[in-house]
């Protein structure tokens, strides 16, 4: 039998505040904040991101409330 990885959700949002630690609340479009780190190759790539950024990120189906920013939107 092959196990079968799990999907993550794509959802767009703004940061409302950067917090210590590469970590940000981000809201979502239907109000929810979520907490969020970046990626490792926004990292390596040293991308900035500031409040008011528009990100997409991707989330567990299993913990909503956390996700992980994977590109910064203009």
């Amino acid at each position: 039998m092959i196990p079968v990885k799990e999907e993550h959700i794509e959802v767009e949002g703004v940061v409302a505040v950067v917090l210590p630690g590469t970590m940000f609340r981000v809201e979502l479009p239907n109000k929810h904040m979520v907490l969020a780190t970046i990626c490792g190759k926004m990292r390596k790539r040293w991308v900035r991101i500031t409040a008011g950024d528009r990100v997409k990120m991707e989330m567990s189906p299993y913990d909503l409330n956390k996700a992980r920013i994977t590109w910064r939107l203009k």
